[in-house]
């Protein structure tokens, strides 16, 4: 169980996750880094079974040099992911005598960085597809997936792709942190990588620490905003006002109506 997930600023990339890595089979669950760099000019992570990701992590790393400079980076990025998640699942034993179902090879691959000096979000979904993402400006994978996109809609009024990678860093690190409270398979430290075309940068945990005091004081920011808000807009109230005396007065009708209906009643029953 995991997320993983890249957002798109003006200037360059930020791809973060958490660390927890849940072993459903087992009832285990530990940390353990899910983002890796992607030569000098990117990052990747990915989502699923732990043995196909190893496996990428080890292509990658002697790889991912000469796939950046290739003509089309999706398609270099695919042609190293997919004969490896073939192997693992013409392996698979899916229904094993006395034993549940446990789990599956089914893996996601997310890549993120600088090709030619444009930037790229490429994702390699467990069916071999690929997934272009840097146009849109955010993707995530993982089982807290569904989440984060919901969080990064929360935030986009904010204009991210208009905005530096530095406050890119804010949001991403806010919505990975804010997933860890809601969801249980999500945990463990968060890991965040800062691409821009000159490189990119794994942040170290003292840096991470004063990006949580940044969004602290934009958290205070907030509140404080909404503070100076009125509470509703005074044609709401007077409108309240008008419809609860209006709603009183239709229900005293209502109340002489019903007593008028009954004398007539019992008039017509004597």
């Amino acid at each position: 169980m995991t997320v993983v997930l890249a957002l798109k600023c003006s200037d360059g990339i930020v791809l973060a996750s958490d660390t927890q890595i849940t072993e459903s089979g087992r009832g285990m669950s530990y940390p353990a880094p899910k983002l890796h760099p992607f030569a000098e000019a990117g990052a990747w992570g990915g989502s699923g079974s732990r043995a196909v990701l190893m496996e990428v992590e080890d292509e990658f790393e002697q790889s991912a040099p000469a796939m950046l400079v290739e003509k089309n980076i999706s398609r270099a990025i695919q042609e190293r992911v997919l004969p490896l998640m073939r192997h693992h699942y013409d392996c698979f034993i899916e229904d094993v005598p006395g034993e549940k179902p446990g789990g599956s090879p089914a893996t996601y691959v997310m890549v993120a960085g600088y090709s030619d000096g444009e930037p790229f979000i490429v994702e390699i979904n467990p069916h071999g597809l690929i997934g272009r993402y840097e146009e849109i400006g955010f993707h995530a994978i993982g089982s807290g997936a569904p989440m984060a996109q919901q969080a990064e809609s929360l935030l986009a009024h904010f204009n991210m792709d208009a905005r530096d990678v530095d406050h890119g860093v804010l949001v991403a690190v806010r919505v990975i942190e804010a997933l860890k409270l809601t969801s249980p398979s999500v945990g463990g430290p968060t890991n965040v990588y800062r691409i821009t075309e000159d490189g990119a940068e794994e942040l170290s945990e003292e840096a991470l620490e004063e990006v949580r005091d940044r969004i602290d004081q934009w958290v205070k920011l907030e509140r404080e905003a909404l503070d100076k808000l009125p509470a509703s807009t005074p044609g709401n109230r007077s409108g309240g006002k008008k419809t609860a005396k209006k709603s009183a007065r239709s229900g005293k009708k209502s109340a002489k109506n019903s007593a008028q209906s009954g004398k007539k009643a019992t008039s017509s029953s004597k």
